[in-house]
């Protein structure tokens, strides 16, 4: 296992290969969401990938997969404990999704590398941070209206870090950023689009429904 200092110039070493443009066939067909589940009594994990169809939002396919955490709890670092079961669920898939949105961050991230760029740079796939809380940087004057959208700045350089989008009148936002080969505004208009009733993206609700139903599997 990697020690924290290990961790974080690993993060450091990969975000160069972060790609922040559209790199992907179009149409877009089919969109995966990424979620995990703990259980903190046992230091059980499950991930879940959910491929959703992106016109209808029907679900086409699931994967999971349950194991014991291999990473500690540190701010910062959640990738290296929430990726090996999202990486093991991903190699189940009988399909390919043309573009992975994660519950959690990409470039929006203290070191410019959350979970969202960690699995689009380690799989090589289109990725997309999105965050139900800001982990860093600031926004302002976000309208309350479905589709508003304002800059996610760092406080100190004012570098673009993602987009505040609000996917429903009046609800609280969602944080979108690049994870790997999609755009901002791509990963933006991507997220509106799996969010036409509530505040998440349908992918995001499937993944968590999925992955709480596989570790409550294995508890059982």
């Amino acid at each position: 296992m990697l020690t924290e200092p290990e961790a974080v110039a690993l993060q450091q070493t990969l975000r160069q290969r972060v790609i922040q443009h559209d790199a992907f066939p179009r149409p877009i067909r089919l969109v995966a969401g990424a979620d995990v589940e703990y259980n903190p009594h046992t230091e059980l994990i499950a991930g879940a990938i959910v491929l959703l169809d992106a016109d209808t939002k029907a679900v086409v396919e699931v994967a999971t997969h349950v194991m014991p955490v291999s990473f500690p709890y540190v701010p910062g670092l959640f990738s290296f404990r929430e990726m090996p079961p999202l990486l093991a669920a991903y190699g189940k898939l009988h399909q390919q999704p043309d573009v992975l949105i994660c519950d959690g961050h990409g470039l929006a991230h203290p070191r410019r590398f959350g979970l969202a760029c960690h699995i689009g740079v380690e799989l090589d796939i289109p990725t997309i941070g999105c965050g139900k809380t800001r982990l860093t940087g600031q926004y302002e004057n976000l309208a309350a209206g479905r589709g508003s959208t304002a800059p996610l700045t760092d406080e100190a350089t004012g570098e673009v870090l993602g987009l505040v989008v609000r996917t429903q009148p009046g609800i609280n936002p969602l944080f979108v950023s690049v994870g790997h080969r999609v755009a901002l505004p791509t990963a933006a208009g991507l997220v509106l689009a799996m969010s036409e009733a509530v505040r998440q993206p349908e992918t995001t609700r499937q993944a968590d429904a999925y992955a709480r139903a596989a570790l409550l599997h294995a508890l059982q």
